[in-house]
Order: C-alpha cells, then sequence, then structure tokens
C-alpha cells in the first residue's frame, strides 16, 4: 500500500476507479449451492471499530446464510489500494466493500451525505432519515449508475474533534494548520484557513509522527486510541462539529446482488442493518471506555474547541453546502432532502433527548 499522500484535487478526481480495469465481474463461484463473494475494505485488518466491524459482518453474512454465501475479507491494500473500494466494488474486482461514503465525492458529489454533514444529522437521525424519511431511495439513486448497491452496515457515532500537536486558544491557530480530514468537514476545514489532506487510515499515524500533517480528524476515542494518535500529539478537542455521525457503508456489486435469490438478498440485507446497530452500541460503550482510559491512563489533554472555532465554522457551513451542490441536479436534490429531514429530527431531538441531556447532566 502507498505510504504517499494525495492531495484533495488528485484524489477526488481519481477516487473510485482504479480498479474499474478488472472488467466484469466474475460468476459467482458455486458449488454445492454455496457462493463465495470478496468484500475489499478501506481499514487496516481488525482496526478497533471499523475494522472490527467489517469482518464481522462478513462472519454475519456466512453464518446467517448457513454457508450458503461465504464471504472472505481482504483488509486495506490487501486486494485494492484502500481507497479504491467503490471502483473495485462497481467494477466487480469484488462483489462487497465496506467503507465510508465521503471517500467517494470526486465519483458521486452527494456522497458525502451518506456518510456525516458538518452540524448535520447524529447517528440515530440519521439512520431515520435512511430507514424512513426516503433516504435510502436517493441513495440507492446515487450509486445506481455505478452498478452498486449501499447499505448502512455500522455506525461510530459522534466523533471527537482531533488531535492536534499545538493548542489551539482562537480561531487564529488554525490558519496555515495541515490537518487530515475528509469529506465536507476537509472542506470546511479550508474555509476556516486550514490546509486538508486526505490519508488512507492506515497512514495516519505516520503522517501525523512524520510532521506530514499537524493535526487529525479521524473519529471517536476507541478507534483513535487504537491507532496511537495519542503518542504524537497531546491534545484532544471536542466537540466534533465537522463530523456529528459515523455511519459505515456496505457496498454490493449491483449485478452480484440481483444474481442471488430472495433469502440470500435478505441475508445481505438484515446482517447489515444488524451491524448498523450493533457497531453503534458498540462504539458508544467503547469510546466512553477508551476516553476514560485516555485521560486516566494515558494523561491526554482533552479540551474544548474555542468559542470563536465553533461560531465561525457553523456559520460557513450553510454556504459552504450550497456551494457544494451547485450544478449536480442530483447533489442539490438530495441537500433538500437532507435538510428537511434535518429540520425535522431537530424540533423533535430539541424536546427530547436535548431537552434530557440537559436536565440530566446539566
Amino acid at each position: 500500500m502507498s505510504k504517499q499522500p494525495l492531495s484533495r484535487r488528485k484524489f477526488l478526481a481519481t477516487a473510485g476507479v482504479g480498479a474499474i480495469g478488472a472488467g466484469l465481474l466474475a460468476k459467482p463461484a458455486i458449488a454445492s449451492g454455496t457462493r463465495h463473494w470478496k468484500m475489499v475494505t478501506s481499514w487496516p485488518k481488525g482496526a478497533p471499530g471499523v475494522g472490527i466491524t467489517a469482518q464481522r459482518l462478513a462472519d454475519r453474512i456466512t453464518l446467517m446464510s448457513g454457508g450458503k454465501l461465504k464471504v472472505k475479507l481482504y483488509a486495506a491494500g490487501e486486494l485494492v489500494p484502500p481507497l479504491e473500494v467503490f471502483g473495485a466494488v462497481g467494477g466487480g474486482t469484488a462483489e462487497l466493500g465496506h467503507t465510508a461514503s465521503f471517500f467517494w465525492q470526486g465519483k458521486a458529489k452527494a456522497s458525502v451525505f451518506f456518510t456525516t454533514v458538518p452540524f448535520g444529522l447524529t447517528a440515530l437521525e440519521h439512520m431515520a432519515w435512511i430507514n424512513q424519511g426516503g433516504g435510502q431511495t436517493l441513495w440507492d439513486k446515487l450509486y445506481a449508475p455505478f452498478n452498486i448497491k449501499p447499505f448502512m452496515a455500522g455506525n461510530t457515532g459522534i466523533q471527537m474533534g482531533g488531535w492536534f500537536k499545538k493548542e489551539i486558544n482562537s480561531l487564529d491557530d488554525l490558519k496555515g494548520l495541515k490537518i487530515r480530514s475528509a469529506g465536507l468537514g476537509g472542506d470546511l476545514y479550508e474555509k476556516l484557513g486550514a490546509t486538508a489532506v486526505l490519508l488512507p487510515p492506515g497512514d495516519i499515524y505516520a503522517g501525523l509522527q512524520s510532521g506530514l500533517v499537524d493535526a487529525v480528524e479521524f473519529l471517536g476515542p476507541w478507534s483513535d486510541r487504537g491507532f496511537g494518535f495519542y503518542k504524537a500529539a497531546p491534545y484532544y478537542y471536542w466537540p466534533s462539529f465537522n463530523k456529528p455521525n459515523g455511519t459505515a457503508e456496505c457496498l454490493v456489486n449491483g449485478h452480484a446482488f440481483e444474481s442471488l435469490p430472495p433469502d440470500l438478498k435478505a441475508v445481505v440485507e438484515n446482517a447489515c442493518q444488524a451491524e448498523n446497530a450493533f457497531g453503534l452500541s458498540e462504539s458508544d460503550w467503547e469510546n466512553a471506555r477508551a476516553l476514560d482510559d485516555l485521560i486516566t491512563n494515558k494523561k491526554v489533554d482533552v479540551r474544548e474547541f474555542p468559542a470563536d472555532v465553533i461560531a465561525a465554522a457553523k456559520s460557513l457551513t450553510p454556504a459552504l453546502l450550497d456551494d457544494f451542490v451547485k450544478g449536480d441536479a442530483i447533489a442539490e436534490e438530495i441537500l433538500t432532502a437532507y435538510r428537511k429531514a434535518l429540520g425535522l429530527a431537530a424540533s423533535w431531538s430539541r424536546v427530547s433527548r436535548q431537552a434530557f441531556l440537559n436536565a440530566r447532566d446539566g
């Protein structure tokens, strides 16, 4: 796997196409009624959170199908590079992929809305939109031209703000900072004066340690601790204004999915749903445990972002989203639907979860 970083421009122009040259999907190997499928991922093998979720999903499908659909997982770089999963699945190198949708905004701009959006839907709100509010139909429409059927398949929950080598005392301290970031969060950091650098998950720690980047925003305490970021950056900031959700996606080759009988289609879909729910609860629990360990045993300095950083980021986000989708019909359609879902969710969350947490913890 290459250790060279990608500029945002170069990555967004090429992401997802590298594996399409593999051509048409080979007919699945079927012996005694058994299909053998490959799953490629964007994650290092066994990575806390996302890597564990990917392996568990492969195992779920195999077990739930009674062995009629056996899935073998290939971690990042074992079959295709981590940022070429989209093209590998659509083009037929693998039948399945486990990744995050915001890696593919160079191929399908609106893909970012199906991972996370700055100041957007939380994990439960996002799940409600996908399952109940028409989000899945829009997601299917977006990916159909690429021969891909998407499913939610894991969730790392709300993220942390990131790891920084130096203190952030005001908005000025972000100016010129090189931060590893992905999706619209990276675009927002650039609006705030930083430089966003996209590194595959397996390359992030080396980039932070070497000085290639000055800061990193990735996931939550469980995954971040597993990648060792605390060893290279002492300051851990909250809240994650740019990543309120952490939906992972299972990509299924469209031809392969349609070749399945109804019972195996149901297995794939229900395995994804089960892993999505289980992964979110696991992340919520393990993030709490990991944060306690980072503070108590690793002596990490956990800090709140200055008010002017949050205020500037919030004020810049609406125009950022408008400019991002401008001229792309389906992206404009999805943003409109997303904002409608956000308004509806916020009105309920305000008098339910938010009100209760204020009462409980305030």
